[in-house]
């Protein structure tokens, strides 16, 4: 027991676990915010801005009462909503490059808290995932691979060389600074903010001036135990989003006799694709066995993490699942969410091979073939840890 114990000690604590889950966890839900904001621009102001029914007036009062976190409350001007609106968007392209991410993370994190809380009643499910998901991979190491902070470290030595680093959590620490003096942040999130700016500008100053110290290697535990810890975090609120929803499927009567996909196939807000809903919705067999296969998937696969291959076959069936929603039920961004949070249990090697298949396309196969072996350089988790 004491050998399993220190050997699991040592995972935890030598190395964040998962690099590949992360990097794609990190990629989906930036892309996926990245997209609905640029698809929702010409309707930004009636969305989260101060053309919208939802008015500045009504959200000051509801974040009084329930101490939500949005900047965009800050000012009513209609400036400040379009710096922050753009500045959501340069945050969201950031991480998905994974460019300067933890700055970035922080940035992506604040401008989907301030959007989305701005105007609680604009959102649905993948609204929520990407809400807590945001907050989530601020804990994690989420840029070891596949990355621009990956790429510069390999040719640098450092993911924090250079002076962009300094810069962006310079501009972050006067917002923090203002919103702080101003009593713009609650007394948690002035906690938040100043432990994360504290935290990595000592980060940088031991990379700088003592890499191979005693120092680095007391962080480099602390910040794999922290993204270990919040990728335990996504998995289980992965499992819980699936255990929650197929339990309460089953309560409802019609998911027990099996018509519940019928009704949404006939709603005209539910049906982009009126002649293929139709067709689905006319045979009664398919409604049911696709009502059932829905609840019997959620329900089932928090307990199919104990088994890799059934854990895999589900998840597929799952994300595939999520993909028939995004075109059969017209809800795109929900559907890529839950895609991307269910990333976090796909296989490293799936993974690793499905990046190899990427940059032969666009980098070819010969120089593929001569980088393979700096390419699967970062320590791989064993396949029982995360991801299978």
């Amino acid at each position: 027991m004491r050998a399993g114990l220190a050997r699991g000690l040592a995972q935890v604590t030598g190395r964040a676990l998962g690099p590949y889950q992360s990097a794609v966890v990190r990629i989906g839900f930036a892309g996926t915010w990245l997209f609905f904001l640029l698809r929702e621009f010409p309707n930004r102001g009636e969305l989260y801005g101060p053309d919208g029914p939802w008015s500045w007036e009504l959200a000051e009062r509801l974040t009084d009462s329930n101490g939500a976190f949005s900047v965009l409350m800050w000012s009513d001007s209609a400036v400040w909503f379009e710096i922050v609106y753009a500045v959501a968007v340069l945050a969201s392209v950031g991480l998905l490059l994974g460019w300067r991410t933890r700055a970035t993370s922080v940035v992506f994190m604040i401008g989907v808290l301030s959007l989305q809380n701005r105007s609680v009643f604009m959102g649905d499910g993948g609204d929520n995932v990407i809400h807590l998901m945001a907050i989530y991979l601020v804990l994690t190491r989420c840029a070891q691979v596949w990355s621009l902070d990956a790429r510069r470290a390999a040719g640098r030595g450092s993911a924090s060389a250079g002076a962009a680093g300094p810069v962006l959590w310079g501009v972050l620490g006067v917002l923090y600074a203002y919103g702080t003096v101003t009593w713009r942040f609650s007394a948690g999130w002035v906690a938040a903010f100043a432990a994360l700016w504290v935290v990595c500008g000592l980060w940088w100053l031991v990379d700088r001036y003592e890499p191979e110290g005693e120092g680095r290697a007391v962080l480099d535990v602390l910040a794999n135990l922290l993204h270990n810890a919040g990728m335990l975090v996504i998995m289980a609120e992965v499992c819980l989003i699936y255990a929650t929803a197929g339990w309460y499927k089953i309560q409802g009567s019609r998911w027990q006799d099996g018509t519940a996909l019928y009704y949404p196939l006939g709603l005209d807000y539910f049906t982009p694709w009126p002649g293929l809903s139709g067709v689905l919705a006319g045979s009664g067999t398919l409604v049911l066995l696709l009502t059932y296969g829905t609840v019997a998937v959620q329900v089932a696969f928090p307990f199919t993490l104990f088994n890799r291959r059934i854990k895999n076959v589900l998840l597929g069936v799952m994300m595939l699942e999520h993909a028939g929603i995004a075109v059969l039920l017209g809800l795109p961004f929900f559907s890529l969410a839950m895609i991307a949070a269910d990333a976090v249990f796909l296989p490293t090697g799936f993974l690793v091979w499905a990046g190899a298949r990427v940059a032969v396309v666009r980098f070819g196969r010969r120089r593929v073939a001569a980088e393979a072996e700096p390419a699967l350089a970062p320590a791989e988790p064993a396949p029982s840890a995360i991801g299978g």
